[in-house]
């Protein structure tokens, strides 16, 4: 009997809950399946976390492989390869998905190496071609998306980069609950403690209201305005590089390439002139609305609705406006 080939997404957690780049690779594995027609698994590395797994299985997969162990109650690159790469050794699935996050970049390649598979990361697409794999990547920093087609290949592991596909959500479908108890090297390095990084302000990816100033605002008097705004339609104050680097904003509010990554689903972009970096950060937005002056802005390209205007005058009538209301 042929075994069915699966789609392996490797799910990320943290305080014994889910990371929503799991969701949203999930997402992206159901839609590769439904096109191709394997199975779509999730391989949950961990200890003392039954209940995040009962959860994860109402996400719409056909199975879960729970690789229970002590060493794996915390992140540990060593224990992590081992257990992932007996797993895919045993069920040999066509495609791994790995979230290109921190722990996913230290991991992904130690568990290609071992197994001698192709490894693709930071990917923003991928599709399954008659010949093997072909996955999408950004380079010059974000201004050209480029196709490259892996060679062929028995099995597949890719990072995907997070924030770009919608999440995956609950279905009245339970998935099967594998439980399996991997067998582990002597790791190189050892869990000492977890230290929570000092929270001096709010999480900016965590909001679904954006309002985000740029230098377009001129001077840092007037981001008072923008922040009057932000506060009339309940949404949090962003900001483009330039504000954070001029101190005029801490860095937690940065959005872009070399600040947070959003997609609240209403992005307001005030001032801001719209540069590759930025948009990285903001593009998946569900609702996008430009203010910027200069009609020729590269934010207008990806605006749902661009308003070419002075801020000065449009920012004062939507408070005026939301007031009223």
């Amino acid at each position: 009997m042929v075994r069915e080939r699966e789609i392996l997404v490797v799910a990320e957690h943290r305080g014994k809950e889910l990371r929503e780049v799991t969701l949203e690779m999930l997402r992206k594995a159901k839609q590769l399946s439904g096109q191709a027609g394997y199975r779509v698994s999730l391989a949950i590395l961990g200890y003392g976390i039954s209940d995040l797994v009962e959860e994860a299985s109402w996400f719409g997969m056909d199975k879960v492989y729970y690789l229970k162990h002590r060493e794996l109650e915390h992140y540990c690159l060593d224990c992590y390869k081992d257990a992932l790469k007996g797993l895919i050794e045993e069920e040999n699935p066509l495609l791994v998905l790995i979230g290109h996050t921190a722990t996913g970049m230290d991991f992904a390649p130690s568990v290609a190496m071992s197994l001698n598979l192709p490894l693709a990361t930071d990917c923003i697409d991928l599709e399954l071609i008659d010949s093997g794999l072909k996955v999408t990547r950004q380079v010059y920093g974000g201004k050209v998306n480029v196709e490259l087609q892996v060679k062929p290949h028995k099995s597949y592991i890719v990072t995907l980069r997070p924030t770009v596909f919608r999440p995956a959500e609950k279905t009245e479908r339970k998935a099967q609950i594998v439980e399996i108890t991997p067998r582990l090297g002597r790791p190189r390095t050892r869990f000492v403690r977890y230290v929570k990084p000092e929270i001096a302000d709010i999480d900016i990816s965590q909001a679904e209201l954006i309002v985000s100033v740029g230098r377009g605002i001129g001077e840092r008097e007037n981001i008072k305005l923008v922040e009057e705004l932000a506060e009339a339609i309940g949404g949090v104050l962003a900001a483009s590089r330039p504000i954070v680097d001029s101190g005029w904003l801490p860095k937690t509010r940065q959005v872009g390439q070399s600040g947070k990554t959003v997609k609240p689903k209403l992005y307001l972009a005030i001032g801001i002139s719209g540069s590759t970096q930025h948009v990285m950060g903001m593009k998946n937005s569900e609702f996008i609305v430009a203010i910027n002056k200069d009609r020729n802005a590269p934010i207008f390209d990806i605006a749902d609705v661009g308003i070419v205007s002075d801020l000065f005058e449009v920012v004062p009538a939507l408070i005026e406006l939301l007031k009223e209301k």
